[in-house]
């Protein structure tokens, strides 16, 4: 009989009185011990275990744990066999197969015959039956079952395994794996160049290329060796698979709204219409709260500098205010967030979207230009945000900011029209012709989905306790409100403009200059031509402007405290607010022009952006100028404002008194060179 594992045998040591003895027997509650000089004694169990010096000196090993999945993935004729063999051995063992009656047959019978005599009966009783065997055949068979259960009877041909790389040469296997690891970084190469890589690196160590085996074997090795590499896909991913780092994922703790907060950057794959035509593709910018999976803010710009991140900073601080035309179901009173209570420490949430306000405490950055700049890291100072950068080229120090740039484009971005795919590869044809929407449409467009979202499931927020049940980022930020005391404080208007970047300039007799534009208004006459009173700034005046918006910029008020708004004076020659991209522009193609001629260049160009390039083909410079317009009239002002009357024009006077140079003037046309005409005259 086979005894209970961990429990006490037959020829166990075990020390008892003193002395050491061994179990010669074992009878119910009784265990009988003989120690070195023969002498036998009898004691009871509970009296063996009462003793003070009783110990196992050494017992029979306990049995491992029997694999219950032994036979799954097996031949069926391999479990018939195996469960066949457990039927005749577990008679064997206690006299009756399973399931077959209580009363064993006498050959078998524990009570009367030794298990040796069992064992060889077994044996010719198969032999008769045609299945010849020893009795130590059946012997071996019964220690096997003893130790292994069921897995013991499996035949060991058919659970015999396959080494992990074949039968290849381990040099073969440590040549190519180090192959696969430099094509990491490099261009995609195929299978061919992989295995031409592994003779030369099996040459170099001194090794036998013609070790390497047959062509068919080398694609089974490196089919294993690659897998999950994309070594012969894209470079992309595997550059980012290659970054990923060792052992399991860590989770940082946010317990709370703003708690880690993640923010990054990518080209959005949608071609907008930036201006009679002409397309292009923008960048998508955005920041996620880990606690809630909420999207504070997202906002799509053509170019992407360094106040884009400052802006979308000052958006997740600030309520989403509702836009004409949506849904009233999308109004922050009609979800799942606080509202009434949030209300009384806000008034402007009357008129909010659904999307909550969420104060950083941390964010995750990488390592663009767009985050470690000087301006995002004071703006995060100013909120008292702990600026954290991630690793260089580790995506997955920042995994929920890259997943949800990944989610808007399969959520979002290929329902829009004008969609191009992720690459080149999976565009389709006639795509620009379907770029319908401008930039201003597609971010209001991105803004409501963005409040969707919030009502939407997230795989990310399930109940540790109830994982069937998915919370949206609002129910989390509603729950998360309850546990962690979290009370939001939305920015001011003032503190938005203290997230703009800052420079500081002198209050002339004409106004402010920057960048050759002169800023001027009445509210600036009491501090002309005076001192800040700022000794650090040698007395000049701390300025705050949009470059996406330079019709205006903010003065600090040292004196009495406050912003003061300034237009600028230039503002009545072009009609639409246009950014530094396209001043910028026309700087480079007069680098010594007067601020006045930089407005009209800048208006010329707005309106031949807009009238298009005519019968005339559009060189590379006119090409290079549309594309400039056209992107500085899709980027709106931030805040959007009108100037004052008092520094509007006067009706009928466009020129706003700058006087009657150069009116009538002839403009003579530059001829254009015909190559064809010139050549009949040559002939």
């Amino acid at each position: 009989m086979t005894g209970r594992p961990g429990g006490l045998g037959i020829g166990d040591r075990v020390r008892f009185c003193g002395r050491d003895q061994v179990v010669i027997g074992v009878s119910g509650t009784s265990v009988r011990l003989a120690d070195t000089a023969g002498v036998v004694v009898t004691v009871t169990v509970s009296g063996l275990v009462a003793d003070g010096d009783f110990a196992v000196l050494d017992s029979r090993p306990r049995p491992g744990m029997p694999q219950v999945s032994v036979l799954d993935g097996l031949p069926a004729e391999a479990v018939e066999e195996a469960r066949w063999w457990e039927r005749h051995i577990v008679e064997v063992l206690t006299g009756v197969p399973p399931g077959e009656g209580t009363v064993p047959r006498p050959e078998y019978d524990p009570g009367s015959v030794t298990l040796t005599r069992r064992e060889q009966a077994k044996a010719a009783e198969l032999t008769a039956a045609g299945h010849p065997v020893t009795a130590s055949a059946v012997a071996k068979r019964r220690r096997r079952y003893q130790e292994q259960g069921l897995a013991g009877m499996v035949d060991y041909r058919a659970r015999r395994r396959m080494p992990p790389h074949g039968r290849a040469d381990a040099a073969v296997v440590t040549a190519m794996r180090q192959a696969i690891g430099e094509a990491a970084e490099d261009s995609t190469k195929t299978a061919a160049f992989v295995f031409r890589r592994t003779r030369e690196i099996l040459a170099e160590d001194g090794g036998e290329a013609g070790r390497l085996p047959s062509e068919r074997t080398l694609y089974r090795l490196f089919g294993r060796l690659e897998a999950g590499r994309h070594t012969t896909g894209s470079a992309r991913t595997r550059r980012s698979l290659a970054a990923r780092p060792e052992g399991p994922f860590g989770r940082v703790p946010a317990a709370a709204p703003g708690d880690v907060m993640q923010i990054d950057s990518t080209p959005l794959d949608v071609l907008v219409r930036l201006e009679d035509g002409v397309t292009g593709r923008v960048d998508l910018t955005g920041i996620i709260d880990v606690a809630t999976r909420t999207v504070t803010a997202a906002v799509l710009r053509p170019t992407t500098k360094s106040v884009d991140a400052s802006v979308l900073l000052a958006r997740t601080v600030t309520p989403e205010p509702m836009r004409p035309g949506w849904p009233q179901a999308m109004r922050m009173a009609e979800s799942a967030l606080p509202f009434r209570r949030l209300l009384s420490i806000d008034e402007r949430l009357e008129q909010a979207a659904a999307r909550p306000v969420i104060i950083p405490q941390s964010i995750t950055v990488d390592h663009g230009k767009v985050f470690v700049s000087e301006s995002f890291k004071a703006s995060c100072a100013f909120l008292g945000i702990s600026f954290q950068p991630a690793r260089k080229a580790t995506g997955t120090d920042k995994p929920h900011i890259e997943r949800m740039l990944g989610s808007v484009a399969t959520m979002f971005a290929q329902y829009v029209s004008g969609y191009t795919g992720r690459s080149p590869e999976y565009r389709g044809r006639g795509t620009e012709g379907k770029a319908v929407w401008s930039l201003p449409e597609l971010q209001d467009l991105l803004d409501q989905w963005l409040v969707i979202w919030q009502s939407r499931p997230h795989d990310g927020l399930r109940d540790p306790l109830h994982p069937g049940r998915a919370f949206s980022p609002n129910e989390k930020y509603a729950a998360l409100t309850e546990t962690a005391g979290y009370v939001p404080l939305a920015l001011s208007p003032d503190d938005y403009i203290e997230l703009l970047p800052a420079t500081w300039r002198a209050v002339n007799a004409y106004g402010i200059r920057i960048s050759r534009r002169v800023y001027d208004g009445k509210e600036l006459n009491p501090l002309r031509m005076q001192h800040s009173g700022v000794t650090a700034g040698k007395g000049l005046w701390e300025v705050h402007r949009d470059p996406y918006d330079i019709s205006r910029v903010w003065v600090r008020d040292h004196w009495n405290g406050g912003w003061i708004t300034v237009f600028w004076t230039q503002l009545h020659r072009v009609a639409a607010p246009f950014g530094e991209l396209a001043w910028d522009h026309a700087r480079k193609l007069m680098p010594a022009a007067t601020e006045t001629e930089l407005a009209d260049a800048v208006e010329d160009l707005l309106t031949r952006a807009g009238q298009g390039p005519g019968d005339v083909p559009a060189a590379a410079s006119a090409k290079r100028e549309r594309r400039v317009a056209a992107r500085t009239r899709a980027v709106g002002p931030s805040v959007p404002a009108r100037p004052e009357p008092e520094d509007e024009p006067a009706a009928g006077d466009p020129d706003g008194g700058a006087g009657e140079a150069g009116d009538g003037e002839a403009i003579v046309p530059m001829p254009i060179f015909d190559p064809f005409r010139e050549a009949e005259n040559w002939r």
